[in-house]
């Protein structure tokens, strides 16, 4: 394609980017409200370390069902519908989860907040990657995780102007969330459909109008030939397409890197601060003080990685979040073992490192890799892989951390961090500046 003599509409691009990435804000306040309101659900509902797994891990669960719902509707209805219902259940479950009135209400709102999770983490990579140029595709869906990171940070500096607000604080931090879910709903209205869904289901003179718009008529030109170029013989969508031979190459690849990024003991931090450091003497105030020094640190690195993931490339960056993480957890087990507050400054550099590598660019991967014919059934199956990896992680540490000490599972994740260290290097290959179409030949199973 000739990119390079085209001039793109810069501003329409972000626009409807940041929009579709408004599904991860919203999946970022859904992760990070549990970290802040956790000490006064475990009070209110009396969470033993099991409960307190669970009702964290019931997000996942959703999740799951989530990513199974979304990719079949996104690759039969297109993209926006499934960012719609998304938006829709964010709004509801916001409002469930703030007027629970027991135990098993609250979990079940969440297990419900967690399928619009579901649908979103997939959907809104999925859409960005399928609308942006090239050239600009992994800053434009790094757009999603900058998203993730700002509903983290704006969701930890309101739980901590509430935390003073007495014994039902936990409501209004899951209620407000009614607030950005109304604004993505009506964004998503009016975001048009993925170029190349409109493409693969015969709507090219939908399509053609949109590119025009994004990068005017020669653009429109090159890509309706080029994904035509691509374009198969329509298949019935079933999720054994997914593991046919030919894709099976791709598949393995996108499964591993969602799983690591999940068993790399990341989110633990993120979803546990109050049980890590209150292992070490910080009180409940500090606690949550620590929430917000890592939601700065996760936004400052997140920008810088939009930065790099278009110059390092994919690769490179992963290699150095999986051996850099290794190396920060093994001495952050030592601190937290030895209950030195020290370990409060080598977590925030594993959040930094973890936001700069294997937090934006595994989405980056695997909205990249996967065929056109399957891409969203297939990235429905690396996210579900994601979403149970990170179910296990968070319902399993609590009672790791109640038995043999907070610091014991980080020793656990250094070791995962040199087996994802080798996967990376062994099974991915780079995909900076190549387009979708180019990619579907480097991965396919030949």
């Amino acid at each position: 394609m000739t990119e390079n003599r085209i001039v793109l509409n810069n501003g329409f691009i972000l626009l409807i980017s940041f929009i579709s990435a408004l599904g991860g804000y919203l999946f970022g306040f859904d992760f990070a409200v549990i970290a802040g309101a956790l000490p006064f659900l475990k009070e209110k509902f009396m969470l033993n370390e099991y409960w307190e797994g669970f009702a964290t891990a019931s997000l996942a669960l959703g999740c799951i069902v989530g990513c199974l719902t979304a990719g079949k509707l996104a690759d039969k209805y297109g993209r926006k519908p499934g960012l719609l219902t998304a938006a829709g259940i964010f709004f509801l479950s916001s409002l469930a989860m703030a007027f629970s009135p027991n135990r098993d209400f609250f979990i079940a709102a969440r297990f419900v907040a967690g399928t619009g999770v579901g649908m979103a983490s997939m959907l809104s990579p999925l859409y960005i990657a399928e609308i942006a140029p090239t050239k600009i595709r992994g800053r434009m869906v790094a757009i999603n995780q900058l998203t993730i990171v700002l509903g983290i940070l704006v969701t930890n500096l309101v739980n901590y102007s509430l935390r003073n607000n007495g014994v039902e604080a936990w409501r209004w931090m899951f209620g407000l969330g009614a607030v950005p879910s109304g604004l993505f709903l009506a964004g998503a209205l009016w975001l048009p459909e993925s170029t190349r869904w409109l493409l693969k289901n015969g709507f090219q003179d939908k399509a053609g109008k949109i590119l025009s718009k994004i990068g005017g008529a020669d653009y429109a030109k090159d890509m309706i030939s080029s994904v035509s170029l691509t374009k198969e013989k329509p298949v019935k969508l079933r999720y054994a397409s997914v593991f046919e031979k030919q894709v099976m190459p791709a598949v393995i690849v996108g499964i591993g890197l969602a799983v690591f990024q999940q068993f790399c003991g990341i989110n633990v931090v993120f979803n546990f601060t109050t049980t890590i450091f209150e292992s070490v003497g910080f009180s409940q105030e500090d606690q949550l003080k620590q929430t917000i020094f890592i939601g700065i640190i996760n936004l400052l690195f997140t920008l810088l990685a939009m930065w790099q993931v278009e110059k390092m490339g994919r690769r490179a960056l992963m290699l150095f979040g999986s051996l850099g993480l290794a190396v920060l957890y093994l001495i952050s087990a030592v601190l937290l073992q030895i209950k030195s507050p020290v370990a409060a400054w080598t977590l925030l550099a594993a959040i930094g490192t973890y936001a700069v590598s294997l937090a934006p660019v595994t989405w980056v991967l695997i909205s990249e890799i996967f065929p056109t014919k399957i891409r969203g059934m297939a990235i429905s199956v690396a996210v579900i892989a994601l979403w149970f990896s990170y179910a296990i992680l968070v319902f399993t540490f609590p009672i790791l951390a109640s038995k043999l000490g907070a610091y014991t599972p980080f020793y656990i994740y250094a070791v995962i961090c040199l087996f994802g260290f080798w996967f990376v290097a062994k099974k991915v290959k780079e995909t900076k500046g190549k387009s979708l179409e180019d990619l579907e030949d480097a991965f396919a199973g030949h």
